[in-house]
C-alpha cells in the first residue's frame, strides 16, 4: 500500500452514523438580522456622525447594549456555520465529527445527552482518559435524525472494536 493511502486512512471505509444540519442556522441568521434591522431603526439618527454616536452611548445605552447582544449571538451562529455540512462518522478505529475533532472509539465509554453552557441540550461522549469532563459530540439540534439513533450507531462501533459493550437497540 502506498504511504499516501496509508497516512489519509484510506485503507478504511468510513461508516456515516449521522449528518449535521444547517436549516436551524439559517433561521436563526434570518432573526438575529431582522432584531438588528429593528434595534437600528430604533436609534436616533442624528444629521452630523458625532452626535449620532454620542446619542448613541450616552443617550440609549440599553439600545446599545441590545445591539451588542444580538452582534454576539449573530457572531455565535456563524461560527457554528461551519459544522453545518459535517458528518459523525467512524472508520472502525477512530470516531470523528467532520475535519475538526475525533476520538479513538476504545476510549469511548457512553454517549449522554446533557445540558452546554449555554444551556442548550447536546450529545456528549464520555471518554476514558482519566478526566471527568464529558466532550461534546454535537448540539442536538444539529442533529438530522433522532439522538437515540446516533447514540446507537457510536455505541455499536465502539462495541466492535472491543470497547465496553453498552444496550444497543436496532431501530
Amino acid at each position: 500500500m502506498p504511504i499516501w493511502t496509508a497516512m489519509t486512512n484510506g485503507d478504511r471505509k468510513m461508516v456515516v452514523v449521522a449528518r449535521l444540519r444547517a436549516a436551524p442556522l439559517v433561521g436563526w441568521q434570518f432573526a438575529c438580522a431582522v432584531l438588528l434591522g429593528v434595534l437600528a431603526a430604533r436609534l436616533n439618527w442624528e444629521a452630523y456622525p458625532a452626535d449620532t454616536l454620542r446619542g448613541i452611548i450616552f443617550g440609549q445605552p440599553l439600545l446599545l447594549l441590545g445591539i451588542a447582544a444580538v452582534l454576539g449571538v449573530w457572531a455565535y451562529i456563524l461560527g457554528m456555520w461551519r459544522r453545518r455540512g459535517d458528518y459523525l462518522r467512524h472508520d472502525g478505529v477512530t470516531l470523528y465529527r467532520g475535519t475538526s475533532a475525533r476520538w479513538p472509539l476504545a476510549l469511548v465509554r457512553d454517549v449522554v445527552v446533557a445540558r452546554g453552557n449555554l444551556g442548550l441540550d447536546a450529545l456528549r461522549l464520555v471518554v476514558d482518559d482519566d478526566s471527568e469532563v464529558t466532550r461534546e459530540l454535537v448540539k442536538l439540534y444539529m442533529l438530522e435524525g433522532p439522538p437515540e439513533v446516533v447514540r446507537d450507531g457510536v455505541m455499536f462501533a465502539v462495541a466492535r472494536v472491543g470497547g465496553r459493550m453498552e444496550a444497543v437497540t436496532v431501530h
